[in-house]
């Protein structure tokens, strides 16, 4: 069964109230989770354009709102603001890049003209491993940083935007760097993993293929310069990724803006991932192949030393088989029903 959000040694000392930006869809909805678990007060801002209300858990607060309205929300009582909400497909960034200037950089730039008014003290911001591109190398917080796509761009125009606030009004924000999200979560009896819809990434979609809820799973591309042919990525479980944003919130400095990556340093290709899946459900999971997609990295795998040494942080669930041993289960417990 998936694991708990939340676990020992990741809770912050001092309770705080804290507003979660996106909180209503997947990875927030899981922090979400923890926070509460950690003994926070929780106020969730989602205009559920893409999450689900069913997420939300009863003791956190939950207004609907659009990320550019948030002045509204934000209130002097705030210690700080985790800040999810985005429009987060890159292969849809490619051919509507308008959408992704409007909510990941208009949005953040109320976001942060909230802060400051509001003088909140700390942001944690869910950045991405998009903002750097490929490289054939681990992937550092000094890997010079080159989206492919109007995604990733949008995210970094944000870490921009945030370093240069941190200096001008004295805020503390951390940015947390993700490689690719996975695998799912059991937090007060309730089931959180991936459900986007239409849903765009390899796991859940390939888990559906092997379901028998898709016909085939479509892969793009296998005519990539690595060892079989298909995009590399490094996989890292959602339950560590919430974990990383409880000691984020402590490591928040005035003044600085600190950025790490959160990954697991090992890449697994796309044909990888589908042979773990057929191993982990015991299914068929028939496969097409496509031309490349526009947009896509070819190799991204995460030096995460930073988070280490500083943030005390380490992956508890490494290992592909364990993230997607977690999805299938919650595709059985809940997607399939």
């Amino acid at each position: 069964m998936p694991t708990r959000a939340t676990r020992g040694g990741a809770i912050p000392s001092v309770a705080m109230k804290l507003l979660v930006t996106g909180g209503a869809g997947y990875i927030g909805s899981v922090v979400t989770h923890a926070l509460l678990d950690a003994g926070h007060t929780v106020t969730v801002l989602d205009d559920l354009s893409t999450g689900h209300i069913d997420n939300v858990p009863s003791q956190a607060e939950f207004i609907k709102g659009d990320i550019a309205n948030v002045g509204s929300v934000l209130t002097p009582e705030f210690d700080g603001v985790l800040h999810f909400a985005a429009r987060i497909a890159a292969g849809e960034s490619v051919v509507k890049p308008e959408l992704y200037w409007d909510t990941n950089v208009r949005g953040s730039l109320a976001l942060l003209e909230a802060v400051r008014h509001c003088r909140t003290a700390r942001l944690v911001f869910s950045s991405t491993a998009a903002v750097y591109g490929s490289s054939d190398t681990a992937i550092t917080e000094n890997t010079p940083t080159g989206p492919t796509n109007p995604y990733g761009a949008s995210k970094l125009a944000v870490d921009m935007m945030i370093t240069g606030e941190c200096g001008a009004s004295g805020l503390g924000a951390v940015s947390l760097r993700y490689f690719n999200a996975a695998g799912a979560v059991t937090s007060n009896n309730r089931l959180l993993g991936e459900r986007h819809d239409p849903e765009t990434h390899l796991i859940p979609i390939a888990i559906e293929a092997a379901a028998g809820a898709r016909p085939a799973l479509q892969m793009f591309g296998d005519d990539y310069d690595t060892p079989d042919g298909t995009c590399v990525r490094d996989y890292i479980h959602v339950s560590d990724l919430a974990e990383a944003h409880l000691l984020a919130l402590n490591a928040a400095t005035p003044g600085e803006h600190k950025i790490y990556n959160l990954g697991t340093g090992h890449g697994y290709s796309n044909k990888q991932v589908v042979d773990v899946i057929r191993a982990v459900t015991g299914r068929e999971l028939p496969v097409t192949m496509a031309p490349r997609r526009e947009g896509d990295a070819v190799t991204v795998v995460a030096a995460a030393d930073k988070a280490r040494e500083e943030l005390n942080w380490k992956p508890r669930k490494g290992k592909l088989e364990d993230i997607i041993a977690d999805a299938w289960s919650f595709y059985q417990n809940f997607q399939a029903k």
